[in-house]
């Protein structure tokens, strides 16, 4: 029988078969989409307070018909540092990258390069963040900086030097024109003898939050729930460190979403930017501040909404080809955030906290080769653990630089090794910058969050007071009450305190790198009697500074 008389069924899955030899051959593809600031409770998958009403039917898949990992946590909640992370499998103290400053350079880009040695064709599109050329990878096709969420412009490989080489997409949105960039790749630009690494980065939902104008009516009219801490976060929540002494700096620790941050709050920033979303002819001095707030957010929420709803229905499109390729089987896909972001939580916007919206990213993997579906894992994992388990699924080398540890066996059903890490550690060092947030650092087990807020730059200026938060994850997810002078857990504060300088130890955070900082840290560490006085003075001098910064308009003092 000539292959023009079998069934077209029969070819196809003739056809099938042989793809999946080709990929166990080979080694799978490897799709690797990571969008901004996209929180796991806002993705259904998860189950948080918006899983009904905005669901994300396209990323649920991956949970679905592969796995979902509900304790991973970046190191840094900020852009920069985690992409870092990612890449290099290095914590930020090794691989430099600190801050919104942070760079990864051509030649350490050690994810694009281990992933070629695999035998990978490799591509990087949408943001990028990392300010360096992204050379090591074969093609790249990358946002310049934070990049634009209307009309883009790409960087990509050209004659003239990095950054002038640019390709623009007039009358679109970046979540539409990063897939199209990486659907026309996998089609004309994949060299399909080879197994494809795919990096495909989303802007969105990273503020502020301009979604495409087709999902303006999305979510119109409808009331997005609440988190009970916004505009309650009780009197037990937060420490000196992040209200101040008797409560004194609650204005100016945080940006908020309503009224109590002068400085910087979406209430001060959204009604001019989305006028739509606010009462008409809107003026804050006709409503209470319980009222501002509750339009504040549901500004919010409805923008950050819309451009998430971009983001799972681009997915579909990218999930669509692959499988119409015959390749969607064939290729190991994640999907995670560079970090979390705080949805009202607290009063708080943005991320960088160790709280768990901020800290927490999220993860999906489907690999139905390798992967059961509908497994769900609550491993301790952090971002530096990403590079080297994707290599290890690809059979790639894994170079001694890397920090991080593969989780694959835990992913494919294992059980967590003896040995795995017992606390994720988290350091946030761009102290009181954009969003007023003290530098701080920290370790989070499965049942307890210890956060220590040094509170300086890396000078050991721009003071904030210090002071130590612990949370009991298990009785209080939503970290409401801190316990941390609670005498039946002083033999806890003192383990985790134990835990936390052991974590720094292992992984080389041992303050060299700043020492004025590291004494600042090392003279609160025990946080006795005299330390909590200083802390009280310290908190008076920075209100009397932060009062004199707003009565002189000094809105973006450079505290870092």
């Amino acid at each position: 029988m000539s292959p023009k008389s079998l069934p077209l069924l029969a070819i196809f899955l003739v056809l099938a078969s042989l793809s999946q030899i080709e990929a166990e051959e080979r080694g799978p593809n490897v799709l690797y989409i990571m969008s901004d600031d996209h929180a796991a409770h806002a993705i259904s998958a998860y189950g948080g307070r918006l899983a009904e009403i905005a669901p994300t039917p396209n990323i649920d898949r991956l949970a679905r018909e592969g796995a979902l990992f509900t304790n991973v946590f970046c190191t840094n909640s900020i852009c920069s540092p985690s992409r870092a992370c990612v890449l290099t499998g290095q914590y930020n103290h090794r691989n430099g990258a600190f801050d919104l400053d942070g760079s990864v350079k051509p030649g350490q880009q050690m994810l694009a390069i281990q992933m070629k040695k695999a035998g990978y064709q490799t591509a990087m599109i949408g943001k990028w963040h990392l300010k360096e050329e992204p050379a090591d990878f074969d093609y790249y096709c990358v946002l310049p900086g934070q990049g634009q969420y209307h009309d883009p412009t790409f960087r990509v490989r050209g004659e003239k030097p990095w950054g002038k080489n640019t390709i623009s997409f007039p009358g679109m949105h970046s979540s539409d024109a990063i897939t199209d960039r990486s659907l026309d790749w996998l089609k004309n630009g994949w060299d399909r003898s080879r197994p494809f690494f795919l990096m495909h980065h989303y802007k969105a939902p990273h503020d502020y939050f301009d979604n495409a104008a087709r999902y303006e009516s999305y979510l119109a009219g409808v009331d997005i729930p609440e988190p009970k801490t916004l505009r309650n976060r009780g009197s037990d929540f937060g420490s000196i460190a992040t209200r101040g002494a008797d409560d004194e700096l609650i204005p100016h620790i945080g940006t908020s979403i309503g009224s109590r941050n002068p400085r910087r709050s979406y209430l001060l920033d959204l009604p001019s930017m989305y006028p739509n979303e606010f009462p008409k002819d809107y003026d804050p001095q006709d409503y209470s501040e319980e009222q501002n707030a509750r339009f504040a957010y549901q500004a919010y929420l409805h923008k950050y909404l819309r451009c998430v709803k971009g983001i799972d229905d681009n997915l579909g499109r990218l999930f669509a080809q692959l499988e119409e390729a015959g390749e969607l089987d064939n290729t190991l896909i994640v999907y995670t955030s560079d970090q979390g972001f705080m949805l009202g939580e607290h009063d708080y916007q943005d991320k960088r906290w160790m709280y768990e919206e901020s800290q927490r990213m999220p993860f999906l993997i489907r690999y139905p080769a390798a992967i059961q579906a509908g497994s769900r894992f609550d491993t301790l994992i952090e971002n530096v653990d990403f590079a080297p388990t994707l290599l290890d699924f690809v059979g790639g080398e894994i170079p001694e630089s890397v920090q991080g540890r593969s989780f694959k066996r835990i992913a494919l059903g294992e059980a967590e090794p003896d040995n795995w890490r017992q606390g994720a550690y988290y350091r946030y060092w761009m102290h009181m910058a954009h969003h007023d947030n003290p530098a701080h650092l920290g370790v989070r087990t499965k049942k307890y969050k210890l956060i220590f807020y040094y509170g300086c730059n890396y000078a050991g200026g721009y003071r904030t007071p210090p002071g130590w938060e612990l949370y009991d994850l298990e009785n209080d997810p939503e970290e409401t009450r801190n316990l941390i002078d609670r005498p039946e857990l002083h033999d806890t504060v003192a383990s985790l305190k134990s835990l936390l300088a052991e974590t720094r130890r292992n992984v080389g955070d041992d303050g060299t790198h700043y020492p004025e900082c590291e004494k600042v840290i090392q003279e609160f560490w025990d946080f006795d009697e005299k330390d909590q006085q200083a802390a009280v003075e310290i908190s008076h001098d920075y209100l009397k500074r932060r009062l004199q910064e707003l009565q002189e308009g000094k809105r973006n003092v450079r505290s870092w």
